[in-house]
């Protein structure tokens, strides 16, 4: 490789290093602005505010809010994804892991910490989905598709199982009322009971 080429790699790595380090100041802030409001849609300004960046490394990378909102609520799933993974990885039995997936979903409104993080983006996830179908749809892909292969056999089922689970979810959140662990187990048990039945299997 010529120098001239070497040199410009390294610039274009700085650069991307840059640009990854002020999306993550970025995505920090936002996190803790909607924390401290309880809003999904805190002004672009209080976000810079807590970032210590200006108007332009905003739009370096973003053309809205709603651009972040998006990257947010990804990253989010990716985080979720991995939480159930190892919850999932700890326990032997493949029956069990699909009740751990769904305890580990619901853990997300029965943490006071958690519920507070993810409550603000429930309200405002259908208006991504209109704003950016196909990101959102390839985003819970990977909690679809994380459930699939739990089910197995059974894996048709998993988008029914997932809309049931995400539903509660979401009821709890908006209710700002932490389930139960006997809630929790109703929903175990619900799910677990469809699982097994004839009609759960693939046709």
């Amino acid at each position: 490789m010529a120098l001239v080429d070497r040199f410009a790699e390294r610039a274009v790595a700085d650069q991307h290093g840059v640009a990854t380090a002020e999306i993550r100041q970025l995505i920090d802030a936002t996190y803790r602005v909607i924390a401290a409001s309880g809003r999904f849609d805190p002004p672009i300004r209080a976000i810079l505010a807590e970032a210590g960046l200006s108007n332009p490394a905003f739009y370096r990378h973003f053309q809205s809010k709603d651009e972040l909102m998006l990257v947010m609520l990804d990253e989010g799933r990716r985080q979720l994804v991995d939480y159930l993974a190892h919850r999932t990885a700890a326990v032997p039995d493949e029956r069990e892991k699909l009740a751990e997936w769904v305890r580990g979903v619901l853990a997300q409104a029965a943490d006071p910490q958690a519920a507070r993080r993810t409550r603000p983006f429930v309200t405002e996830v259908e208006r991504l989905h209109e704003q950016f179908p196909a990101e959102q749809e390839a985003s819970e892909r990977q909690l679809i598709g994380q459930l699939a292969d739990l089910l197995g056999e059974r894996s048709a089922w998993a988008i029914t199982i997932y809309t049931l689970v995400f539903g509660e979810l979401e009821r709890h959140l908006r209710s700002e009322a932490a389930p139960t662990p006997a809630d929790v187990e109703r929903v175990v048990a619900f799910v677990l009971a469809g699982s097994d039945a004839p009609w759960g299997a693939d046709a």
